[in-house]
């Protein structure tokens, strides 16, 4: 079991087994009997999300009802694009204000780098319709991929591992902008929860951002840019500035604040042993103290499927290589492929009406995209959340 450096028994969880009771040769979990009050006491939570809103983020949260898309509307109507105001007079009423919109793709301090359209661009397609919130892809992730158990009272201080997580948010029944709101309106209107609110699961990891804001700020280089659309790291070039986990919208960088590989870990991981390590994947590096790390896209797989097509002579097939989110995924909501070929998958839901971009607004162009949520609420045709 856990000790504590004193080599007592470390306080991990509550045994609840003593509450339950056997009847017909079964455990019931329920104690009809049991009463609750409250010890005047408090007992921190290690969570990796509280219960958060989105109020008012159609540039995060984007769902719609099964009877407007299947009425075949136009995408604006579910899927409008983003726009940014400027100070301009656009609209060309004589008054600037906040209705004078261009598209956010009309604005690009890249123009000189361009999206490369040879070779493979690999990239990643989330369907939030199908996502149920289940976490099969995070167990996946953090086996495939080496990440580190930090232990709760890390968990406590925000310094968990997962390369990927699932947020969730909640929508209102107040719509925003078919009811006039202001921000502050908004606001007050959408603080008191539904009488059965809807949840949202969106899986987020790195964007693969073609024009990545955590490359620039770099001093040594040690994440950039692949020819093939990934956004890499490099490791023993990696100082702990942390300026790309700063500069990073989508808060997807982990900082290693501990050296896993010694023995002194083991009082936070009792797995974690001569042993233990042996269940490590080879394929993947073991990281350590000072370094920042994140989702690679699997690009372990990546190589070895392209090495296993290149023996024999072929080009890669589409859904040949999978990343162990995509391949753990129970409802498939998450496709990965080549954005490059024009028969992928990944391509066509790319292209789909229902594909929109995580904060497309600030000019990122990730290579990641996600599918506008479709619900069968017929009574609602549109969700602001």
């Amino acid at each position: 079991c856990l000790r504590n450096p004193d080599g007592s028994a470390a306080p991990v969880g509550k045994n609840a087994y003593p509450w339950a009771s056997l009847k017909d040769n079964t455990i019931r979990y329920e104690a009809l009997s049991a009463t609750v009050e409250t010890t005047g006491r408090t007992y921190a939570v290690a969570l990796t999300q509280t219960q958060m809103t989105g109020m008012d983020r159609d540039s995060i949260i984007r769902e719609t009802t099964y009877t407007v898309w299947a009425l075949g509307k136009p995408a604006e109507t579910y899927n409008p694009p983003h726009t940014l105001a400027v100070h301009e007079d656009v609209n060309k009423d004589g008054v600037i204000n906040a209705q004078d919109r261009v598209p956010a793709t009309s604005l690009d301090l890249w123009a000189a780098h361009p999206i490369e359209e040879v070779g493979h661009r690999w990239g990643m397609s989330i369907d939030l319709s199908s996502c149920i919130g289940c976490g099969a892809c995070i167990t996946a992730c953090n086996s495939e991929n080496n990440i580190s158990v930090v232990g709760k009272d890390e968990v406590r201080r925000s310094r968990e591992m997962h390369w990927l997580r699932i947020d969730r948010y909640y929508s209102s029944d107040t719509h925003a902008h078919s009811e006039g709101l202001s921000w502050a309106g908004t606001l007050a209107a959408m603080e008191q929860p539904g009488a059965a609110p809807s949840v949202m699961f969106i899986p987020m990891m790195c964007q693969h951002c073609n024009h990545a804001p955590c490359e620039t700020v770099c001093p040594v280089a040690a994440t950039t840019h692949s020819e093939e659309g990934l956004n890499m790291m490099t490791y023993n070039r990696c100082i702990g500035t942390r300026y790309c986990a700063n500069n990073c919208p989508y808060k997807v960088r982990r900082f290693n604040w501990f050296n896993y590989v010694t023995e002194d870990f083991g009082q936070v991981n009792p797995a974690w042993d001569d042993l233990g390590r042996m269940v490590l994947n080879p394929d993947v590096v073991v990281r350590s103290r000072g370094v920042m790390e994140k989702c690679s896209l699997c690009v372990q797989r990546i190589q070895a499927g392209k090495l296993d097509a290149k023996k024999e002579g072929r080009p890669v097939r589409d859904g040949e290589i999978e990343t162990a989110c995509s391949s753990a995924c129970p409802t498939n909501a998450i496709v990965f492929g080549d954005l490059n070929d024009a028969g992928s998958q990944v391509r066509a839901e790319h292209d789909s009406a229902r594909s929109y971009l995580m904060l497309e607004e600030i000019g990122t162009a990730p290579n990641v995209n996600y599918l506008v949520k479709v619900r069968n609420k017929p009574e609602q045709e549109t969700a602001q959340a």
